[in-house]
Order: structure tokens, then C-alpha cells, then sequence
């Protein structure tokens, strides 16, 4: 009769993770091989009507409502859990790799669970008053994980036992939360909010929203996808990852009030430099191994990575071959370069897309120097010739080019800057925390929605368009179209000229971005942008691939400044020295 009653209840034990349930004397359900009784009771089925007779019966396993209907009891990392699946399943929709979610991410996840102590292992840390700290689990030798490999992630399958398909990002709390307090916090709707937002240990990763987008980018990352980290972050303000009021998407159960929205709310978009900084902050924290090896013919490669934003800034075709000329010249396409090694502490942690848009204006400064004065004098030569002679191959005008890019430009950042105005900060799923509320906070908020609408229709505001499938392009340049604004097959004659069997720029000169570096352990930063001192066609390319990143123009001049100081090469592109490095003289302002 007893295994009757426990024969479909197939979850282990969390304390030794067997499956052998038996019933006590009260119909409760306990562990025959370790003795640990759970709050899940034999269900009861019957049809008669027993006065005065109370009937329990728990169908979700360890999970339990709490007193006035106020929905279960839940961890902060369970939340981050929901997040993170919802954002690999956007991305799954968008075309990453299917072994994302379940293969890689839940791997990384499971591991910092394990890591932080906080599921996975043999005491888990909870944040509350009455449990362990992490001092007191700190010499805690079964629960540290051993290291992985690629073969570990590369030959998952469903046949893990703790990592299924189905259940790889179940809820946290079935697998080492049942020594938690059986009360949420006072000031929050989870069981460890309240600690959770405390100052912490040296050396423990706290998660957060920005964490979320460095487990996603990591494991991309893994994968070597065709995915920037600045394609990652549009993707997220344009709203195609869930972001922006995640927690809207959690189930009804799962109540946030207090301390939760603190942890949960965003205001502010993320930072490319802030999720870098974290990934790599994650990468040693889950101490793993050297990732696959980023090689010529992958994506995040500099010389793919330059033909993605040669074309989207509408330049020329032939500027590819001195793009790869300098990424050979300042060794940016060795693989040990490019390859993510947290193990070596000293290996620099490259920005795939801000890399390749520094390598291209380095390359524009070769050809035209970006002084104000001779890409101007270029651009008249180009133009004239173009007038006298229509048939065949254009030159190329950098005159004619910045007017058309400007134009587009400031068109799409009308548009980008009209839709972070009308974004709502505030969650428009309404949270209410009891049964008897929730016909109160819908009834209040279907008045707001009411409201905004019948205020639209008076002031004539346009409806918001519906949200537009996500493009690894922001700017489309058509070859076919016949108003001449497509640059790809323009060529370089009047820039470059034959120099023994080879071809090299007609300019001699070459200036430093600046002259003085910052010293990078006091303020943080190689050297410091400051428009005014700078060309205004310097500043424009700058700013156009600040647009096409959306990232500041100081994180692009910074990676330049790092090419010109450290790589002596790069002033020597045809082989020889024929280059003069020389400071911005006359009216201009002085780089530096």
C-alpha cells in the first residue's frame, strides 16, 4: 500500500539525492535511506463527504503557499534563474545555437550556484540571519566543484542526471533550500531579499541584471556565435532579450515588493564596458578553462569583424585590404590574441567589435589622415575626376561620403532617441501581492491604460509601431540603387600609388591621437577624449562607429590610442618606413 501511495513522487532527496519514499504515521512523506521528512502528504482522493475532517494534499513538492494566499516562498537566485532562461530562449528565437540554453548557459549557471555556495553542494549558504555564512562553510571541501573542460560542455547530453532538458532550470529551491526558514522576509516578498542587497564577502560574484547579459555574452562566447557584445546590448534596448522589467515574467506566484524590486528593477540601460568587465570578472570566478580558440575564420575574427562595418559605414571595398594589412602588422589576428584565457590573469580581454572599429580608423587616418585639410584636398581631386569621367569606377569622395552618412545618421538617431523617450521604466504587468488586491490594482491600472490612450487620440500622437524583426545591420547600403549613395565599389585612385611591386598611401604623414598616456592603476583609463582637441573629421568617424556600437567614442578612442602607443608597426603599412608620425598643425586643433 505504501509504495502505492509513492510510486509517481520520483523526486530525490536533497539531502542524499535518492529516490525511496516512504509514509510516517501522519501521511507525510520522509527518505528511507536517510530518514528526512518533507512537507509533501499522501493525497487523498475520495468522494464522501467527512465532517469536520481536513484533507491536505501538496502537489508541487517542496514549494509551499504562504498564509493569505501570498503566493510561494522563492530565492533571489531563483529569479535570476526565471531571467536568464527567458533571455537564452529569446536568443535561441533569434538563431543562436539550440545547445545554449541547456548545453552551456545552465552548465555556467549550475556551476555558480555551486561556486557562491548556494545550491549544489553539501551545506548551501542561505543570506538569512538564522543560516551559515560563507566563513562558516569555507572549508567546505565536497562542495567544491572540479574544474571543467571543454569536453565537459562539448559532450553534454540528456542523460545528466541533474541537468535535463526539461528540468535543467528548475526551480533552485527543490535542490538544497530546505534548511531555509519556512517565512519570506519582512521587507521583501523572497525568503533572503533582505540579506541579499548586504555588503558582501571579497571574492563572492553577486548576481544582478547586468550579470544576467555576462552569462549570455560568456556563453556566446563559448560558442563563438555570431553574436558582439554590442549586438547583444541592442538587442536588449530594442527589446527583443528580456531586460527592461524582467520580472513581469515571472509566475504569479513568485511576489516582488521591497528589497526585490531593488534587485530586479532596472533603471538604466546596461553599460558595454560594465557587462565586459563582469563577464570577465565571471569567467575566473567559475575558474574555466581556456575557450574555444578564435580563429581566422570565425566571426568575432577581426578580419570578418571589419568587413561587417566597412560595409555598414557605406566605405569602400578595398579598404578590407589594408584593414588585414594593420591587424597583421599589430598581431590582432593571433589566435592566443584573441582567445578568451581566464586562467592567465595577464591576458588582455579583447572587445571584439570596439577592436575592429579602431582598426578601420587607424586605417582611414593612413589613407587620409583625418587632419580637416587633406582628406578635403582628396575629396576635390575625387570629385572633379568623377565629373570629367562618369563611366567605370567612381573614386572615391570623402566629401560626398560624409554627407550622405551624416544624413542617414542623424535620421536613425532622431528615431533612436524619439523610442528611449517613450520608454516605460515602470513595469506594465501590475504587481500586487494578495488574492484580495489583485481586482483593485487591475481595476486602477485598466484606468491608466484608458487614460493614456484617450489623451493620445487628443493630442494626436502617433502609435508606437510594432517592434521590427532585430538586424545585424542598422545602416543598409544597396549597391543597385541608382542615387549613388552606395560607396562599396568606389576605389581608392588619388589615395594610393605604386611603390615598386606594391601599392602605398600618397600620404606621408601620420598623427598620434595623443602624446601623454594616463597611467592606468589611478584613474582607470589609458587616456582621456576631449572632443575640442581633436579634427572634426577625426570626431565624426569616431562618433559614426559610436552609433553603430552604441558605446561612448572614448571606449573606440581608447582602443585607438592602445594600437598607435603599443604597436610601433603600424606606422610602417607598406613594409617600409615611409610614414612621418607629425602633430595637427595650423588652425586645427592638436591631438593630444
Amino acid at each position: 500500500m505504501e509504495e502505492e501511495d509513492t510510486r509517481d513522487y520520483s523526486e530525490p532527496c536533497v539531502q542524499c539525492s535518492v529516490v525511496n519514499w516512504g509514509l510516517t504515521d501522519e501521511g507525510r512523506f520522509y527518505c528511507k535511506s536517510c530518514h528526512n521528512v518533507i512537507e509533501r502528504t499522501k493525497e487523498v482522493l475520495t468522494s464522501d463527504v467527512v465532517p469536520n475532517a481536513k484533507i491536505q494534499s501538496i502537489s508541487r513538492g517542496f514549494r509551499k503557499r504562504k498564509k493569505i494566499d501570498k503566493g510561494w516562498e522563492w530565492y533571489v537566485c531563483e529569479g535570476f534563474q526565471y531571467i536568464l532562461k527567458k533571455q537564452a530562449e529569446a536568443l535561441q528565437t533569434l538563431g543562436v545555437c539550440p545547445q545554449m540554453k541547456d548545453a552551456i548557459l545552465c552548465n555556467f549557471w549550475r556551476r555558480y550556484l555551486q561556486k557562491s555556495k548556494q545550491a549544489y553542494c553539501t551545506t548551501p549558504v542561505s543570506y538569512t540571519s538564522k543560516t551559515l555564512s560563507i566563513s562558516d562553510v569555507s572549508t567546505d571541501v565536497d562542495s567544491e566543484p572540479e574544474r571543467i573542460s571543454i569536453r565537459d560542455l562539448s559532450s553534454f547530453s540528456e542523460s545528466d542526471g541533474d541537468l535535463q532538458t526539461e528540468s535543467s532550470f528548475g526551480y533552485v529551491s527543490s535542490i538544497g533550500k530546505a534548511s531555509a526558514r519556512e517565512t519570506t522576509s519582512v521587507c521583501s516578498g523572497s525568503v533572503d531579499g533582505g540579506s541579499y542587497v548586504l555588503k558582501r564577502k571579497k571574492g563572492n560574484l553577486r548576481m544582478s541584471m547586468p550579470m544576467t547579459l555576462s552569462f549570455c555574452y560568456i556563453a556566446l562566447l563559448w560558442l563563438r556565435e555570431p553574436v558582439t557584445l554590442s549586438d547583444l546590448l541592442r538587442f536588449v534596448i530594442d527589446g527583443h532579450i528580456p531586460y527592461l522589467n524582467a520580472f513581469q515574467y515571472f509566475p504569479e506566484e513568485m511576489k516582488l515588493y521591497g528589497v526585490d524590486l531593488k534587485i530586479f528593477h532596472v533603471e538604466s540601460w546596461p553599460v558595454y564596458e560594465d557587462v565586459h568587465n563582469k563577464m570577465s570578472e565571471l569567467a575566473a570566478f567559475l575558474d574555466l578553462p581556456r575557450f574555444p580558440a578564435i580563429t581566422d575564420s570565425c566571426f568575432l575574427h577581426p578580419n570578418i569583424l571589419c568587413i561587417k562595418y566597412l560595409m555598414e559605414a557605406n566605405l569602400p571595398d578595398e579598404l578590407h585590404n589594408w584593414t588585414c594589412r594593420v591587424v597583421k602588422k599589430i598581431n590582432a589576428g593571433e589566435t592566443d590574441f584573441l582567445t578568451l584565457d581566464p586562467v592567465n590573469k595577464s591576458a588582455r580581454k579583447v572587445k571584439y567589435d570596439v577592436l575592429a572599429a579602431a582598426i578601420i580608423i587607424v586605417v582611414l587616418k593612413l589613407l587620409f589622415l583625418l587632419d580637416d585639410q587633406y582628406e578635403w584636398l582628396l575629396a576635390n581631386l575625387a570629385g572633379k575626376r568623377n565629373q570629367k569621367n562618369k563611366e567605370g569606377c567612381l573614386w572615391f569622395d570623402f566629401k560626398k561620403w560624409y554627407k550622405i552618412i551624416k544624413k542617414s545618421v542623424d535620421v536613425e538617431q532622431k528615431k533612436l532617441d524619439e523610442e528611449r523617450a517613450r520608454c516605460l521604466w515602470k513595469c506594465e504587468k501590475p504587481l500586487f501581492y494578495s488574492a484580495k488586491e489583485k481586482s483593485v490594482v487591475l481595476k486602477k491600472r485598466q484606468m491608466v491604460v484608458n487614460l493614456q490612450r484617450q489623451f493620445g487620440a487628443l493630442s494626436g500622437s502617433r502609435q508606437v509601431a510594432e517592434k521590427q524583426s532585430p538586424s545585424s545591420f542598422q545602416l543598409n547600403w544597396a549597391e543597385e540603387n541608382t542615387d549613388g549613395n552606395c560607396f562599396h565599389g568606389h576605389i581608392l585612385e588619388g589615395v594610393l600609388q605604386e611603390k615598386g611591386n606594391s601599392l602605398t598611401t600618397m600620404n606621408t604623414k601620420y598623427w598620434l591621437c595623443t602624446v601623454k598616456l594616463c597611467n592606468e592603476k589611478i584613474c582607470g583609463q589609458l587616456t582621456h577624449y576631449k572632443e575640442s582637441n581633436f579634427p572634426q573629421s577625426y570626431q565624426f568617424v569616431l562618433n559614426l562607429f559610436s552609433f553603430l556600437l552604441r558605446v561612448p567614442a572614448s571606449l573606440i578612442h581608447e582602443e585607438v590610442v592602445g594600437m598607435e602607443m603599443y604597436c610601433p608597426n603600424l606606422l610602417e603599412p607598406s613594409g617600409k618606413s615611409n610614414t612621418q608620425t607629425v602633430k595637427i598643425t595650423g588652425k586645427e586643433p592638436r591631438g593630444g
